[in-house]
């Protein structure tokens, strides 16, 4: 019961955290080293049916909130097909560049994923991503021009933004706070930076948990993996619902100042814990 427990929460910090610009992956590297639970730290096994629960619960959260977009982006794409990409309309043109943005993140989490495994999940380094992380998004709210809206995005943007999503492999960083700080960059509008993110997740999200699938389906599952699988998926999918809804609203007449502040502070907290 104990691990369930932590599983859930860990699934709804998850949840919220992977459309909260202030890093999942990090505060999922942090919070078990913090708190000593350490399942979700040395046991391999039961850490790789974990990633796949959370993966899932996220994945499904993009599903459901976007549902009645990815139908329309999935007939959009393969429309595509029958035309030039001069003639295509804007749903079929979304939806390639969701797949032009992926394309960068995937290529590099293949080839980087072993190096990110051993060398980046300890809090010394995910407290300087969130340093670095904040930095970025103070760049983008001082000197992104922010002038324009959803149906503006174009191939840049989704190369810009695409690119820049590598550096969210580390761990610290934030998927969500680097790729909607790029699009602002750019020249996006927060709330639009923010949409074609949280679009543009679904499919590295897709990969990543069939990656991670494949590995559980190897090493099978632990005694007690169902549980916390279930766990974690549940919270993980309830709590990014709602994150994804809440940022969206937020971002229409709001910063980023405020999580720019809180990884700050908290990279703070984990030099200093380092220190003592």
């Amino acid at each position: 019961m104990v691990l369930i427990l932590q599983a859930a929460v860990l699934g709804i910090v998850q949840g919220l955290t992977e459309f909260i610009p202030i890093s999942s992956s990090g505060h999922l590297v942090l919070i078990p080293k913090l708190f000593g639970w350490n399942t979700f730290v040395a046991t391999k096994g039961v850490s790789t049916a974990f990633d796949v629960a959370l993966h899932l619960g996220t994945l499904l959260a993009l599903l459901v909130f976007f549902r009645h977009e990815w139908i329309k982006l999935i007939q959009g794409f393969f429309r595509g097909f029958k035309s030039r990409p001069a003639d295509w309309d804007f749903t079929s043109r979304m939806a390639w560049l969701l797949v032009l943005a992926s394309i960068p993140a995937a290529i590099a989490g293949a080839l980087l994923n072993n190096v990110i495994e051993d060398h980046l999940r300890v809090p010394a380094a995910v407290a300087i991503c969130l340093l670095l992380g904040a930095v970025f998004m103070t760049a983008a709210e001082v000197y992104g021009k922010r002038n324009r809206g959803f149906k503006k995005i174009n191939a840049r943007d989704a190369g810009v933004v695409g690119f820049a999503q590598i550096l969210a492999l580390a761990p610290g960083v934030s998927r969500s706070g680097v790729t909607i700080s790029a699009g602002m960059l750019d020249g996006l509008d927060r709330e639009a930076a923010a949409h074609f993110a949280f679009l543009m997740a679904g499919p590295i999200i897709a990969g990543s948990g069939i990656y991670e699938a494949f590995k559980l389906a190897k090493n099978g599952f632990p005694a007690h993996g169902p549980g916390v699988f279930l766990a974690g998926f549940i919270t993980a999918a309830i709590s990014g619902f709602v994150a994804i809804g809440l940022m969206l609203k937020y971002l229409k007449s709001h910063t980023l100042l405020p999580f720019i502040i809180y990884r700050v502070a908290l990279a703070a907290l984990v030099f200093l814990i380092l220190a003592l």
